[in-house]
């Protein structure tokens, strides 16, 4: 196939990416056929989840903007994926023009696309490093350049703490993240959940996760309980932890004919 400039030399293009998934279910253009293959799959097997995808992105725009309207202006988005279609950056800068975002992956290829989309853009840095090694995260060189730890951060963790198994203590790892943060920081979560889906709809579910584990992307969904354990310690904006969908929205009829498929939260460290 013709490899369009934007590809980085080093991107297999055989191989589905999670991060091109969710681009192509947003309407994205950096996607490959073997990923639109593999999202096809996952949609044959529960219609639900390109809606479900398309929800959480809209859950963060809504909670950036209002994050920035709290006067946030330094981003710390982790496992952010591809930077394309209304991320981060882009829906801070709307308001804040002057924002700074760090997107960190520990995707390779989610980051040489991050780097080849992005260029030189000096309010954005894409970093590859693992969220499950906080120390080193928040100590990276590019971080520290770009983020101020003495003033409010707008801390990032949309659609990625269900690739965590337990054994990986995700709770314990959005603790020390949150330790780092000055107060006045806030931390913006949202996380698979199969509270909602009806028993028959189940095997569906199990379809879709065996999908993301043929491309090394287990998916872990956890109930109510166990996300809104994620916010120990900060100030719940209102709603508080509740379906993507009902946080903030605009929709009047937010919930009408759909299952959620995941929970979302704002919150504020004293």
């Amino acid at each position: 196939m013709h490899r369009p400039r934007w590809i980085p030399a080093d991107v297999n293009l055989d191989r589905p990416n999670p991060a091109r998934i969710l681009d192509y279910f947003l309407g994205g253009a950096h996607n490959f056929a073997v990923d639109r293959a593999a999202a096809k799959k996952a949609v044959q097997a529960m219609p639900e989840v390109a809606n479900g995808m398309r929800a959480s992105r809209s859950f963060l725009r809504r909670a950036v903007n209002c994050l920035v309207e709290a006067g946030v202006d330094q981003f710390l988005d982790l496992g952010s994926g591809i930077p394309t279609v209304g991320n981060v950056h882009e829906i801070a800068h709307r308001i804040a023009p002057a924002a700074r975002v760090v997107y960190v992956d520990n995707e390779p290829i989610a980051v040489a696309h991050s780097r080849t989309i992005l260029g030189n853009n000096p309010l954005v840095a894409p970093v590859r490093a693992d969220l499950r090694h906080p120390d080193s995260v928040l100590n990276l060189p590019q971080v520290r350049e770009m983020i101020d730890f003495s003033r409010p951060v707008g801390l990032i963790a949309i659609a990625v703490l269900h690739y965590l198994p337990d054994a990986d203590d995700p709770h314990g790892l959005v603790e020390a993240y949150r330790d780092a943060l000055a107060p006045g920081s806030y931390m913006a979560i949202s996380h698979a959940t199969v509270d909602f889906v009806p028993e028959g709809q189940l095997g569906a579910v199990s379809q879709v996760e065996g999908i993301y584990r043929q491309i090394s992307a287990q998916l872990h969904p956890r109930p109510y309980g166990e996300v809104a354990k994620f916010f120990t310690g900060l100030e719940l904006l209102d709603p508080g932890v509740v379906p993507v969908r009902q946080w903030r929205s605009e929709w009047s009829d937010q919930n009408e004919g759909k299952v959620h498929l995941s929970y979302g939260g704002v919150a504020r460290k004293p």
